[in-house]
C-alpha cells in the first residue's frame, strides 16, 4: 500500500508538459509515445501489434460503430465502440480518410473484424497508459 502511495506522489510532482506529449504522441501514432520516451523496442512492439490488429480487422471486413441512442446496452456497447475506433488513432483516422466504410453485415469473419479493430483501439489506450506511467517515472 506504501508503494502506491510513493507512485501517487511521484505522479503528482511530474509536470503536465512532461507527460502530455507522450500521450497525445501515443494516441495519435501506436507506439509513438514510448518511441518519444526513448523506449524504441517497447513502441515498436506495441505500435506493430495495434497496426496489425487493426489491419486484420479491416481485411476482414470489419464494421466502425457509429454512436446510437437507444436502451442502456445499445447505447453504451455502441459508445464504447466508437470511443475504441477513434483511440486507435491515425489507422482509424487514415482509413475513414480513404473512404473504408463496410456496413455491419452478419457473418462471423465480420464480426471477428469489428472485435479485433475495437480491440486495436483498446490495445493503444494501454500503451497510452503505459506511456503516461514512464513519464511520471513510476515504471521504467
Amino acid at each position: 500500500m506504501e508503494e502506491f502511495s510513493m507512485s501517487a506522489e511521484t505522479a503528482k510532482s511530474v509536470s503536465i508538459a512532461t507527460w502530455l506529449p507522450a500521450v497525445l504522441i501515443g494516441w495519435v501514432v501506436p507506439g509513438g509515445g514510448h518511441i518519444y520516451l526513448k523506449r524504441m523496442h517497447r513502441g515498436a512492439l506495441v505500435g506493430a501489434a495495434t497496426v496489425i490488429c487493426f489491419v486484420f480487422g479491416l481485411m476482414m471486413r470489419g464494421a466502425f460503430f457509429e454512436p446510437q441512442k437507444g436502451d442502456l446496452l445499445i447505447t453504451l456497447i455502441t459508445y464504447g465502440g466508437y470511443f475504441a475506433n477513434l483511440c486507435t488513432g491515425a489507422p482509424y483516422f487514415l482509413a475513414t480518410w480513404l473512404g473504408y466504410d463496410q456496413p455491419d453485415v452478419a457473418g462471423h469473419v465480420h464480426d471477428y473484424g469489428t472485435k479485433f479493430m475495437v480491440g486495436a483501439g483498446l490495445l493503444n489506450i494501454l500503451s497510452m497508459v503505459d506511456a503516461w506511467e514512464i513519464a511520471t517515472n513510476q515504471k521504467d
